[in-house]
């Protein structure tokens, strides 16, 4: 959640100034919202969030043809059935955030790498939880293609809560100018658009068939992952939980890990009030312990 403008309140009417509004966003409607996402997402946004959840809600009141806040948030309480799921679903969309590219803090990919290569060959499980529109595991997949062979029988899974940037991440298609991937890994992994395609590339169905992208919400409270992971990306998430939902999820992450698993985490991310579960390894790379 990137945004960072400031809303100035005005304390008479204790609705935001965000401007001329186009619908009414009082300082209720905010508090709502916080509490809303925070149930089913986890997430907790600060007061500085004002004007950014005013701008990405505002869109999904027009397509609901609402005219203010407080008639949205009523009627999406209140919405029931595969409709009421589709709604909360487009209300967690609009209030994620999605910054990404290929090879994104470069240093995890190479400790990947030399992980990878000291496992004798062994075919890992790897989960991505924060897939976006796909660079970050389409990142992780060529290290592992590079590292063991696209036909190592390694698996990637790739989950996030939005899914409209699923959708995005499951076609592969990105421009052609993507910062972070080299010209050599250009030509090894993806295919060059032509005609009307012409300036994206669309990534190789060899690489394409290694990953499974499906919806994921952390807060879910039993996680039925299958066999455990020997790897877990979970980068650049936790900054937007607090303290006690970072420990939850961590635990929970910690379970469906193998012992001795590597968990890598974002930049600003610092676990070390978790000793018990994992312990520092690398520039924020943690192990399962």
């Amino acid at each position: 959640m990137n945004a960072s403008l400031e809303a100035q309140r005005s304390p008479a009417s204790g609705e935001t100034d965000l401007g001329e509004q186009e619908f009414t966003f009082a300082s209720a409607d905010f508090e709502r919202v916080r509490k809303l996402i925070y149930q089913r997402a986890g997430i907790s946004l600060h007061e500085g969030k004002r004007a950014m959840v005013y701008s990405r809600l505002s869109r999904r009141l027009r397509e609901t043809g609402h005219r203010s806040f407080k008639d949205y948030l009523q009627w999406l309480e209140s919405a029931t059935g595969p409709s009421g799921d589709e709604e909360w679903q487009q209300f967690i969309n609009c209030l994620t955030t999605n910054l990404t590219s290929f090879f994104r803090e470069e240093h995890h990919f190479h400790a990947l790498a030399e992980a990878l290569r000291g496992m004798g060959g062994k075919a890992p499980r790897i989960w991505c939880c924060a897939a976006s529109t796909g660079e970050e595991p389409y990142s992780i997949l060529m290290t592992l293609a590079e590292s063991l062979g696209e036909r190592s029988g390694a698996r990637l899974t790739a989950s996030d809560i939005d899914t409209k940037v699923l959708a995005t991440a499951r076609q592969g298609v990105y421009a052609a100018d993507s910062r972070g991937l080299s010209p050599e890994r250009l030509k090894r992994h993806f295919m060059r658009g032509t005609g009307a395609n012409s300036g994206f590339i669309r990534v190789k169905p060899e690489l394409a068939q290694m990953v499974e992208f499906k919806p994921f919400n952390l807060m879910t409270p039993r996680w039925a992952m299958g066999e455990p992971f020997d790897m877990v990306f979970c980068r650049n998430v936790m900054i937007y939980f607090d303290h006690d939902t970072q420990r939850k999820v961590l635990e929970r992450i910690h379970s469906v890990m193998k012992p001795g698993g590597l968990l890598f985490v974002g930049h600003s991310e610092n676990f070390t009030d978790a000793r018990d579960l994992f312990t520092l390894r690398g520039k924020t790379i943690y192990q399962h312990v």
